[in-house]
């Protein structure tokens, strides 16, 4: 017969598959799972740590970008952006070194020790543009589209880099994933429409 601690773990497992896995701390204890339970999983293995206070089933696939997940989870108001939005879209060849996310001006950065993150700051009409969500096994992430990432990563091209700007400018075009179009709809919310029209002239 089941003990009592052994009741908890199963409830609090059936909680943790209900939220795909993935939980906060005060997500978990709003559902009922008790402090004790929480912290006993983690020190069995049962549950794991993505980040402070971001919790992973173990017994539940991970998710596809847990580093992503983690934030997203404590930062509900960031966008995905620059090269993690190039990441998450698969366009380039640029592999994170960090988690970008962008930011209202008047929201302070996350203290998030891990993973590793870099804000930006965008105005309010920056940041509410070419947004999508998206769902990557069952985790739901805000993240620019490919035009507004492409713009994007013109605008901060001195976090970026303009080698990452101008391939990932390369290959949404030639690859259809993004017009011209769409990308200088947003290069003029950015305003970076002449920096970008040099490039995507010699595209086309």
């Amino acid at each position: 017969m089941a003990t009592l601690s052994d009741q908890a773990v199963r409830k609090a497992a059936a909680i943790f598959e209900r939220h795909d896995g993935v939980m906060r701390t005060s997500e978990a204890l709003a559902a009922g799972i008790q402090p004790r339970t929480l912290y006993a999983m983690r020190d069995l293995g049962l549950v794991e740590s993505l980040s402070r206070g971001v919790y992973h089933l173990a017994s539940h696939p991970l998710p596809a970008k847990p580093d992503v997940t983690a934030v997203m989870r404590r930062a509900p108001k960031a966008v995905l952006c620059l090269v993690s939005a190039l990441d998450f879209h698969e366009v380039g060849t640029q592999i994170p070194a960090e988690v970008h996310i962008a930011l209202p001006r008047d929201v302070r950065r996350p203290r998030i020790d891990y993973p590793r993150v870099r804000v930006v700051h965008m105005s309010p009409a920056s940041l509410e543009a070419g947004v999508e969500e998206r769902l990557s096994r069952g985790v739901r992430v805000r993240v620019f589209t490919v035009a507004k990432t492409v713009a994007d990563c013109f605008k901060y091209r001195s976090t970026v880099g303009v080698d990452v700007a101008v391939e990932a400018l390369r290959e949404a075009v030639r690859e259809r994933r993004a017009t011209p179009g769409e990308i200088m709809e947003f290069a003029r919310v950015d305003r970076v429409q002449n920096v970008i029209r040099p490039y995507l002239e010699a595209l086309l």
